[in-house]
């Protein structure tokens, strides 16, 4: 089913809450990383173990912190989440992540972060008891270069991307992911074996990370840095036809600015689809919301007319 809403609806019509406190841990360490998240805790003392998010910032796997993720996770935290901000591994600070980039880069940066997102996992599950964590419970979050770290941590094979030493337990898979402004590589990494309920935004006329399936950043076939993805708009149909849960929400006319908009602005559409799928519920529904604004990118979105 489509539901289209005006924009303002979207950003103000929602819940403020009261800012949550949050301790800084060191997940993973060795002779030459130190990796920190921000964790936050619902306040008071829960009836039973806790469903978790971590989220993963964004930035090009050049730029961006952990406290770019404060908002969803103090949101969370106050609707009885514990919740995650993690820090890793910056690969292509310096580098160039766009067209005059190198494919081998590209990949080896999204390796780096999934397996580091990874590492957060195993520690909250090897310390369940310690912070009440429900290892069955388990989502996660990013935006941009977050979400593809996301995806690709959940969806990627895990014994081929393996970097670290720490590895999930066998079986495991993530209770969900939502993913904003994100794409994958090979859209046939999700199928009937590896789906997970998966919610998405995104603008549709976004030039950095493709809506549809599109070269990153749109680079000409011969430039060094091509590399195909496929974007929310096609992993929401491939989920779709893999009769997968799934949660799409379009920005229509939006840009890649919009790829944190719901975790900061719409947080609670989050909190209702980790809710609803915490408690064995399935949809399969799109969101469309008008931004005002216009690409040519929109003609081949009829929804967006």
């Amino acid at each position: 089913m489509i539901k289209k809403f005006l924009l303002f609806a979207a950003l103000f019509c929602f819940l403020s809450v009261n800012a949550q406190e949050y301790k800084t841990i060191t997940y993973f360490t060795n002779d030459s990383l130190k990796l920190e998240l921000d964790l936050f805790l619902p306040k008071g003392k829960p009836a039973g173990k806790l469903p978790l998010l971590i989220h993963v910032h964004g930035g090009g796997f050049s730029g961006g912190e952990r406290k770019n993720g404060h908002h969803i996770c103090s949101y969370a935290a106050s609707k009885g989440y514990a919740v995650a901000s993690i820090s890793y591994s910056l690969y292509m600070k310096g580098k160039n992540f766009s067209c005059g980039g190198t494919i081998p880069e590209k990949i080896k940066a999204i390796q780096i972060a999934a397996n580091q997102l990874q590492q957060a996992v195993v520690f909250f599950i090897s310390n369940k008891d310690t912070y009440n964590i429900d290892p069955s419970k388990i989502f996660i979050s990013g935006s941009s270069a977050g979400a593809e770290t996301v995806l690709h941590a959940a969806f990627w094979d895990k014994t081929m991307m393996q970097l670290y030493p720490g590895r999930l337990p066998e079986g495991f898979k993530y209770a969900g992911i939502i993913s904003g402004a994100g794409a994958i590589m090979d859209i046939n990494l999700i199928n009937k074996n590896t789906l997970v309920p998966v919610m998405l935004f995104h603008g549709s006329c976004d030039k950095t990370v493709p809506y549809g399936t599109a070269a990153h950043h749109y680079c000409p076939t011969n430039s060094s840095g091509w590399l195909m993805l496929f974007g929310s708009y096609s992993i929401y149909n491939h989920m779709l036809g893999l009769n997968g849960s799934t949660h799409l929400v379009t920005y229509c006319g939006g840009e890649h600015d919009y790829s944190d908009m719901l975790f900061a602005k719409g947080q609670q559409t989050i909190i209702d689809f980790m809710d609803m799928t915490l408690k064995g519920g399935k949809e399969q529904s799109h969101t469309v919301i008008a931004t005002g604004r216009n690409c040519e990118a929109n003609s081949k979105y009829k929804f967006c007319d």
